[in-house]
């Protein structure tokens, strides 16, 4: 992109934009043994707010209000990286929290990325997409975020320790999702898909 265009792109704080992000999506049957690991903290914290499985997914990349005029380059940019990544094989495995167990404001299911596949997937992105969007200086950390809550929760020590492990599955495609925010659970609508390798 042009410093004409990226600096016309911050100018113009009126115009049309979507709220976009990148991810992965995990497949149905590793949904249900999500859902079946969480069901007991269901009932332990019913005041949380416990997303739906459909909209479970491995967050890549947020890049929030997006100007509509850029998302052609964000496509274009996204491809290319999509093009020199093999997908990734990987697994859930694990129950968590943000910022931690004593103050839990974001309840995950951890994803296993063992050869680090997603790692570099997500490196190669943040390279790509710097010259509009602010990179992300936390290390990654795959996961599905399976609740929220505020005011925080306290979560008991068998939280962790609850049995989490699927079969594992591969990360073969990176989705562009535009987020509707209504006033219920937020909607996700798929823009366009990547597969990786080609």
């Amino acid at each position: 992109m042009s410093d004409e265009v990226k600096d016309d792109a911050s100018q113009r704080a009126g115009e049309p934009a979507s709220r976009l992000f990148l991810a992965v999506e995990v497949p149905g049957p590793v949904r249900e043994v999500v859902n079946e690991a969480i069901l007991p903290w269901r009932a332990s914290f019913p005041n949380a707010r416990w997303i739906p499985s459909e909209n479970w997914h491995v967050t890549l990349k947020f890049l929030g209000r997006t100007p509509v005029r850029l998302t052609p380059w964000v496509e274009e940019t996204v491809e290319q990286i999509a093009d020199t990544n093999p997908p990734a094989e990987v697994r859930v495995s694990g129950l968590g929290a943000f910022p931690s167990a004593q103050r839990a404001r974001v309840l995950w299911a951890g994803i296993e990325d063992q050869a680090e596949g997603l790692a570099a997937l997500v490196t190669g992105l943040e390279s790509a997409l710097a010259e509009t969007f602010r990179p992300e200086m936390r290390r990654f950390h795959p996961h599905l975020t399976v609740a929220r809550s505020e005011p925080p929760i306290h979560l008991p020590d068998l939280y962790s320790e609850t049995p989490l492990v699927s079969e594992p599955f591969p990360a073969d495609r990176v989705i562009l999702f535009r987020s509707h925010l209504d006033a219920g659970a937020p909607t996700y609508e798929p823009l366009r898909t990547f597969p990786l390798g080609g």
